[in-house]
């Protein structure tokens, strides 16, 4: 056997083997090497053990793993693959136990929590994808939708639609060959999630006699799903924005030890079972895990006044889509890689590929059950039949790609799937850039990912300029602002003094009277913490302020008064001018902070954009300007020649604090510069380790 690591100026690893098993193992063994704490971190969550070693805070996302039955779900799904991908998944697995213990050696954060590297199984790496995925459809807004129309009425169910939940979102685009320099296709994007230190995703090369692909991987799971780059045909994923996953209304009851469920067909059954979680400085904690017919019980049990059962594709249908990854490397043609998508399933994506012979495609790919409309928009009563799932939807939309196809989760290829989709604000900002040349590059059309315009704030502005009877501080600030370039560059202090305004409103419309009720109820509706990011009321203005400024859907809010409010507010206090850069700074989410790693502690850095902007950095506007979501990855694929093609990631190719490429794209990333892909092998550098 004959396998072999490179790296490139940026440390990120090339690998090549004899065959594609062998590859999948050393893929397996350079994760746990370079990313062993996240990944082990990443199986623990799978499996909802994290409080463990992480302690109390963890609590929350254990007890949803457990009663959600994740780590169960991976384990059919995995029983359901094909011999081919079990061995090729089980290769994987074999390479991350056999460099777990060197790459937890190298990882100070498990000398610091007392954690000792564990023995993977065959279908953790399908766990892992499920836990990062299991909330990206945002089931739990059915939730607040409930709390909605509790509070408000039915008619007011989607008040808070914003076309789109403003937390959400990636930018993709597919521009023809008659549109670029070199007169092939360019594929280029950015896929926005919550940044993560390590980040989800790893700049990977793998190789063997069968193919050689480059591409975006997540670590702990083989092959490349969402990015990657044959040589003769690429592709690319943002999140469709569709709705796939359901919440029921239990009944249930005790009849003597066991738990029975009420279903379509009367009382039937339930599995139950107790499990315990360990928390690390505290006391374990026993839950009762309960599944319907209809799925896990997620909220509440027998013994409390509500019961919620969750329904997700997978555990249904016993497949997560890994079939599909083994295909995907071999591809050589867009026939192949709408081929490999036939059988995706979790989460469901917006496809684009394209090829060197001139083949094009822009597709949804993933599992979509039919049901009835309400199944999408709230939570519905186990017991009755016509919410019951008869089917999947086939055939899923696709469209032809006439010189630029856009996907940025606005409403439309996806738009019979989902309820909510992102505002049209990017994708319009997206074509309109690309609409100005005909003449594209890969490095040219980087740029497009650094835009800062930022449309949405069009109403607020307006409104502000019919206001009248101000003070002369806030004549100041209205003019300040309607002189403003709606760009949110991180040394524009008109963007902050944008910002700072429209903080205020959204406080100032959640303390509105006609929302107290909804208030009340959101704070005390029984449901596990875990949930409660979506039951905020706060960002669920924010998000929805562009629609609440442009219709009167809210009774009894004068916009006029409320907006003339918040001006008052931030023109009466402190005006010393702030870039926006040094209010908007980078907050990752890192499972062990550096100072508790023992890890030298740094302030992250400022950055441009805003959650409308092409340059996606989110924050929750009334509750902080920070940035917790963002760009998680950068890329530019170039079908004329793989060696154009671009990447960066937030921070670097090594997940281990103190090495060299832990951090060194961080600056790459703030610029909006990418590195180079280099594929040519003697411009490599080759790892001396034993495999």
């Amino acid at each position: 056997m004959s396998t072999r690591i490179y790296r490139d100026a940026w440390g990120i690893p090339h690998l090549r083997a004899d065959s594609a098993d062998e590859l999948a193992f050393v893929q397996g063994r350079n994760a746990a090497l370079d990313r062993a704490w996240q990944i082990e971190v990443d199986r623990h969550r799978s499996q909802g053990t994290t409080a463990a070693f992480l302690g109390p805070d963890a609590v929350a996302w254990d007890l949803f793993a457990r009663r959600a039955r994740l780590d169960d779900t991976a384990r059919r799904c995995f029983g359901r693959l094909d011999e081919d991908t079990a061995s090729w998944i089980t290769r994987h697995v074999d390479g991350v136990n056999a460099g777990l213990g060197e790459g937890a050696r190298r990882a100070p954060q498990f000398a610091a929590t007392g954690l000792a590297p564990g023995r993977w199984r065959p279908w953790t790496p399908l766990g892992i994808w499920l836990a990062a995925h299991i909330l990206f459809a945002g089931f739990p807004t059915k939730l607040w939708r409930e709390e909605v129309a509790r509070a408000l009425g039915d008619e007011a169910i989607e008040l808070f639609a914003t076309d789109g939940n403003g937390t959400s979102g990636s930018n993709g685009w597919l521009v023809t060959g008659e549109h670029t320099a070199g007169g092939a296709p360019l594929i280029a994007g950015d896929p926005h999630r919550f940044i993560e230190d390590p980040g989800i995703y790893q700049q990977i090369r793998l190789a063997c006699p069968e193919f050689d692909v480059v591409g975006l991987a997540v670590p702990g799971v083989p092959g490349i799903a969402h990015f990657g780059h044959t040589g003769s045909v690429a592709w690319a994923i943002t999140n469709a924005m569709a709705d796939y996953q359901d919440l029921y209304r239990e009944r249930l009851r005790r009849r003597g030890g066991d738990v029975e469920a009420l279903g379509p067909d009367g009382w039937r059954p339930a599995s139950a079972h107790r499990e315990t979680v360990e928390v690390a400085g505290g006391d374990p904690l026993a839950i009762e895990v309960i599944e319907t017919a209809r799925g896990p019980v997620v909220i509440g049990g027998p013994d409390e006044d509500v019961a919620i059962s969750l329904r997700v594709p997978p555990r249904v249908s016993r497949d997560l889509g890994f079939g599909a990854l083994p295909a995907l490397l071999r591809a050589r043609t867009v026939a192949d890689v709408d081929r490999a998508f036939d059988h995706w399933s979790e989460p469901v994506n917006v496809v684009q590929a394209a090829d060197t012979a001139g083949g094009l495609l822009h597709r949804v790919a993933g599992e979509v059950p039919v049901r009835h409309r309400d199944n999408r928009l709230r939570v519905v009563p186990a017991w009755d039949a016509a919410y019951a799932w008869t089917g999947r939807s086939a055939p899923l939309p696709r469209e032809a790609v006439h010189d630029v196809a856009v996907m940025a989760n606005q409403r439309g290829l996806a738009a019979p799937l989902g309820v909510e989709f992102a505002p049209p604000h990017r994708a319009e900002r997206i074509r309109a850039l690309l609409d100005q040349s005909d003449n594209w590059s890969a490095k040219g059309i980087a740029t497009v990912h650094m835009d800062t315009r930022l449309p949405s704030a069009k109403p607020l502005l307006e409104l502000i300029a019919t206001l009248g009877g101000l003070s002369a501080d806030a004549v100041a600030l209205r003019d300040q602002l309607l002189g403003w370039d709606l760009r949110m560059d991180a040394d524009s202090t008109d963007a902050t003094a944008y910002a700072e305004v429209r903080s205020a409103l959204v406080r100032r419309i959640a303390e509105h009277p006609a929302l107290k009720e909804l208030a009340a109820r959101v704070e005390s509706a029984p449901y596990p913490h875990i949930f409660r990011p979506w039951l905020a009321l706060v960002p669920r203005v924010a998000f929805a302020l562009e629609g609440l400024l442009t219709t009167a859907a809210l009774p009894g809010l004068n916009r006029s008064d409320v907006v003339r409010a918040a001006l008052e507010e931030v023109a009466g206090a402190d005006r010393t001018p702030v870039p926006w850069g040094e209010r908007h700074r980078l907050a990752p989410w890192q499972a062990l902070p550096d100072a508790e790693a023992g890890a030298e502690s740094e302030a992250w850095p400022g950055l441009a954009g805003d959650h409308d902007c092409v340059l996606s950095t989110s924050s929750v506007p009334g509750v902080t300007h920070h940035s917790m979501r963002g760009p998680a990855a950068r890329y530019v694929w170039d079908l004329g020649r793989r060696d154009d093609s671009l990447w960066v990631v937030p921070f670097g190719a090594s997940g281990v604090p103190g090495d060299a490429h832990h951090r060194d794209q961080l600056p790459l990333w703030l610029r909006g510069e990418l590195a180079p892909v280099v594929t040519d092998w003697n411009r490599l550098t080759e790892e001396s380790r034993d495999i």
